[in-house]
């Protein structure tokens, strides 16, 4: 099956199988379409997008998240989470997703049940398949299904998709924790996650659609697109993002001439066993 339509045909003959979802709904474009989708084909009343909310969390995805859900028409719940309490999720390994995925999976379960929810189900696209995903692994596990994977929908065509049916986040760059911005390896604490989430948000103030700050203990490394470089050094745009990043605890300012390269950090990880290559490429 290659045509997008008759995939997303099929996406929805999933869900009338399943009769009723709760959907793990981080705002992404994939959990948003899943949500959408779903609420389209069964109804609001069947249907509940739960958004996982802890520090890891970037307060403007979070609000973000609460208006692409109403703008849907979707019923739409936050729930606390707590992965910062677990040691295996604090000291930052390489599966560290696994730990955090778990987290959630293990209160989206029961709640499900309690709303009398059959089918708890995820964003996972097709593209996903055979990437280093370790949060998939905690999904399977708990039998978490991934609807748009059973239909066999990659990105461009959720995006094309997406796009089609007027989802206004169509075109929304890859967003993950802001704990990924912490090398494996160095310690996830809430006020590293503070100093980036702040920082992002000013950078994100400067009309920055892709934007990075990695966290190197003292040092804030800002990725974005090369497009974007000339802007930050402009004339008094370069000295207040360093007076910015200094102000949340950063003695170190740096621009990566490389540019944006999501998961990054995830270079370092070539060579070690069980990784695959692909994973640098995301």
């Amino acid at each position: 099956m290659s045509d997008p339509q008759e995939k997303l045909n099929a996406l929805r003959s999933i869900f009338q199988q399943m009769g009723s979802v709760l959907v793990a709904y981080s705002g992404g474009v994939d959990s948003a379409f899943v949500l959408a989708v779903a609420t389209e084909t069964l109804g609001p009343e069947r249907v509940l997008g739960v958004t996982g909310v802890s520090e890891s969390l970037a307060p403007y995805e979070r609000n973000e998240a609460a208006e692409i859900a109403q703008q849907i028409g979707a019923r739409h719940r936050e729930l606390r989470t707590d992965e910062l309490s677990d040691e295996n999720y604090l000291s930052n390994p390489a599966n560290r997703c696994y730990f955090c995925k778990s987290e959630l999976f293990s209160k989206l379960l029961p709640l499900a049940r309690a709303e009398g929810l059959a089918v708890v189900v995820d964003g996972s696209n097709a593209d996903d398949v055979g990437d280093y995903r370790p949060g998939m692994q905690a999904g399977h596990e708990r039998g978490v299904r991934s609807p748009l994977q059973e239909a066999g929908l990659t990105k461009p065509e959720i995006r094309f998709l997406a796009q089609a049916r007027g989802l206004p986040i169509w075109d929304k760059p890859a967003a993950p924790c802001l704990s990924s911005r912490i090398p494996y390896g160095q310690r996830v604490t809430p006020e590293k996650l503070r100093q980036i989430g702040e920082a992002e948000l000013y950078l994100r103030g400067l009309d920055l659609r892709n934007v990075r700050v990695r966290h190197h203990d003292e040092v804030a490394r800002i990725e974005v697109p090369r497009a974007d470089m000339a802007r930050l050094l402009d004339d008094g745009v370069a000295e207040g993002i360093v007076q910015k990043l200094k102000s949340l605890g950063f003695r170190h300012v740096t621009l990566d001439l490389q540019g944006f390269r999501s998961g990054s950090l995830n270079e370092s990880l070539v060579g070690q066993s069980a990784i695959p290559l692909s994973v640098v490429r995301r």
